[in-house]
Parts: structure tokens; C-alpha cells; sequence
């Protein structure tokens, strides 16, 4: 019996005595992401969130796009609000999509016809995405 004991004794000693070798810094270590990194990549995400918005809100107050929006009775200020209640994931998917079209449109390779069915369409993905969510 003595002897089970005298070994838990000295795995005891040994076990504190390594918790006391270990610098402390690896026992208390800070989160594996600082908190300026954290702040950084939040404002990143914001600015990149603001910049996808603004292409959009560039996107729908074109002259097409308006009469677009007006021919299926929808508003500018019903577009803007379901603009800002988008995920990230589809702001950032509608808007390039939109940055795309108005590029193509610009250089000639798309009428003015293609367009309007390009803005129609977004529009409608927009109103379709808002209202599932």
C-alpha cells in the first residue's frame, strides 16, 4: 500500500513541477486572433460591405434602371431598403454581377434592351432574397 502511495506522491511532484517548468505564456496564452486583427478584418468587412452597396444604389439610379423599376412599380427607396438588408454573401454576389452589366453595357457589348432584362432581373433576386429571409 505504502508504496502505491509514495508513486501517486512523487506523480504528483512531478506533475507540479512541470506546470512550474512551463513559462507562463504558454498556459495563458492570448487568443489565437488579437483583438486589432479582429477590428481590422471588421473594418475591412464594412468598408467592403459600404463599397458593394454603393454599387448597387450606382447600379439602380441609372436612367434604365429607373424606368425599369418604374415599369414594374417598384421604388427607388424599396430597392435601397432591400439593398441593406442583404447577406454579405448575396450583396457582394449582386453587386459584381451589377458592376459587370454596367461595364458591358458602357463598352456596347450589351443594348439597351439587355440591360433593362439585367436589371429587371437583379432587382427581382434582390425582392425574391429580402422576402425569404
Amino acid at each position: 500500500m505504502k508504496s502505491h502511495s509514495y508513486a501517486l506522491q512523487f506523480l504528483f511532484v512531478a506533475f507540479l513541477s512541470m506546470l512550474l517548468t512551463i513559462p507562463q505564456d504558454v498556459l495563458a496564452q492570448d487568443h489565437v486572433v488579437s483583438p486589432s486583427d479582429i477590428q481590422k478584418d471588421v473594418a475591412a468587412a464594412s468598408a467592403s460591405r459600404e463599397k458593394e452597396v454603393a454599387q448597387l444604389e450606382n447600379f439602380f439610379s441609372s436612367p434604365q434602371a429607373r424606368q425599369a423599376m418604374k415599369s414594374v412599380h417598384v421604388t427607388y427607396r424599396e430597392v435601397d431598403t432591400a439593398v441593406q438588408q442583404l447577406s454579405d454573401d448575396d450583396l457582394a454576389r449582386l453587386s459584381a454581377r451589377s458592376e459587370v452589366a454596367q461595364k458591358d453595357f458602357a463598352a456596347g457589348n450589351l443594348s439597351n434592351r439587355d440591360l433593362l432584362i439585367i436589371i429587371l432581373a437583379i432587382l427581382a433576386l434582390i425582392l425574391i432574397i429580402v422576402a425569404v429571409h
